[in-house]
């Protein structure tokens, strides 16, 4: 015992020591970055995908700015042979109490998740382009093994060529090869999973169309399964994806519209009603907007194929809509957003029901990331506001149930929580979140958010049930 708590006195001498550290670096950066963008250009916007940043229009740049050489530096009087450079680094605090509603060691220190991503972005002339991308994320003071989502020490997260095919001014036909990040529509499906700690690729091939308002996507991938140690996430040929992506812009009434077709193969896949080789199909369309005081989102698709023996049939529709009084002080936004998500009607009747997000983004209902779009009906309202130019206010409620008796609750990596065996409750729980972001210029970003998870009939029948609250703090770099 003596042994035992002398090493857990010592871990937490490295923690607090790692969070002074942090402290210090943080601190040097945001002063650094904060002086950096008096004289950085404003035509240096960051992009989620850091690939779709497009620098080429800095060769017209006469200045002597040294950061803008890091975005545009060319190896030929032309400048269609350039380098550009990049990278990120985040910080995020997490403490919870209860977290897993009671079931995991109580922690009351909390722990520090970072990642850090470099890229380098080659292009050669206007029909060859390079891009690689690194990875090195750790989860600091947990109690528990980290998983290796939280923490992966270094690895090649992107790696890819572009090769561009000269069909016409107005049309662009490319080919993407190699290791690379997939994101379409509202990312509910496929997403980069920016939310949690390592973020998710594919090793792919990809073919991309391009005409006016009309775009076409098809691929075939494996998924890239994340490892914790160095340069060991290598190939994985036991989750196979496959799928085609189209998006139509600037249509009447609708305004855009996706219609998508995306396939699925994995050589093993858990389930509430077992555990077996899966192979789905997912049909679907997204009607959005995205401007405008009005902006909606509207989603629905089917499932269907095999999962062990038995038939997969399984749905889900979704509706999201805001509305922003713009011309009221803080431009109050409200939203309203509901899902219906299937879930498996009965157990062991040769069919599966429940529905399969895919690979959706990891903080599917917040960053607390609690549990994940699987047999789930909830109704999600919220308020935002603009406290001034770069710091805004939003708080939010979501209230969570079971759409079937006969299935468990999933989490957002489609895992099974808990078994709905047995259980006739459907109520969940209910959400309270509030989140404050600041956002002082293109480098840096700074966000606090408090969650109340109220744990209702359904959690406290299948486990300690709980109430968790959630405090998380990030800071985050784009360079």
């Amino acid at each position: 015992m003596e042994v035992a708590g002398h090493c857990i006195n010592s871990n937490r001498s490295s923690h607090n020591q790692k969070i002074l550290t942090m402290k210090k670096i943080i601190f040097i950066l945001v002063i650094y970055f904060c002086q950096v963008d008096v004289y950085a250009q404003t035509t240096l916007i960051f992009k989620p995908m850091r690939y779709d940043e497009d620098y080429a229009a800095l060769k017209k740049d006469s200045s002597n700015n040294w950061y803008n050489k890091t975005k545009y530096h060319p190896f030929c009087k032309n400048g269609d042979t350039y380098l550009s450079i990049g990278g990120e680094v985040r910080y995020q605090y997490f403490n919870f109490k209860n977290e897993d509603w009671g079931e995991s060691p109580e922690d009351k220190e909390g722990y520090i998740l970072t990642r850090y991503l470099a890229h380098a972005d080659l292009h050669l002339g206007k029909y060859l382009r390079s891009f690689v991308q690194l990875q090195s994320s750790f989860a600091n003071g947990k109690l528990t093994t980290p998983s290796p989502v939280e923490e992966n020490q270094l690895d090649m997260h992107q790696a890819f060529i572009d090769i561009t095919l000269p069909v016409s001014r107005q049309q662009k036909l490319m080919m993407r090869l190699g290791r690379q990040e997939l994101s379409y529509g509202s990312q509910r499906l496929v997403a980069v999973r920016d939310g949690p700690n390592n973020r998710q690729s594919f090793d792919a091939v990809k073919l991309m169309y391009i005409k006016n308002n009309f775009k076409a996507d098809a691929f075939f991938s494996h998924y890239v399964s994340s490892k914790r140690n160095i340069f060991d996430d290598g190939f994985n040929k036991n989750t196979k994806f496959l799928g085609a992506y189209v998006v139509v812009n600037k249509i009447p009434v609708l305004q855009n519209i996706d219609i998508y077709y995306l396939g699925l193969s994995k050589a093993t896949a858990t389930f509430d009603d077992g555990i077996g080789k899966e192979l789905r199909h997912s049909i679907g369309s997204r009607i959005w907007k995205q401007s405008g005081n009005w902006q909606y989102d509207f989603e629905g698709l089917y499932q269907w194929g095999k999962f062990a023996a038995k038939d997969i049939s399984a749905w889900t529709i979704s509706s999201n809509t805001l509305y922003s009084f713009s011309l009221l002080k803080g431009s109050p936004q409200l939203g309203l957003k509901t899902e219906l998500i299937s879930g498996d009607k009965n157990y062991d009747d040769g069919k599966l029901n429940s529905f399969n997000p895919l690979f959706p983004r990891g903080a599917y209902f917040g960053l607390a990331a609690l549990i994940g779009p699987s047999n789930l009906t909830d109704i999600h309202p919220s308020v935002a506001f603009e406290l001034s130019k770069k710091i805004d206010l939003s708080i939010d409620y979501d209230a969570f149930w079971r759409y079937s008796s006969n299935d468990g609750i999933y989490a957002p990596n489609a895992s099974l929580i808990y078994s709905g065996r047995n259980i006739s409750h459907t109520f969940i729980g209910q959400q309270y979140s509030t989140e404050l972001a600041y956002t002082p210029n293109s480098f840096l970003y700074f966000r606090v958010e408090f969650t109340w998870f109220k744990s209702e009939a359904y959690l406290k029948a299948a486990g300690a049930g709980k109430d968790i609250l959630f405090t998380g703090i990030t800071t985050q770099l784009k360079f």
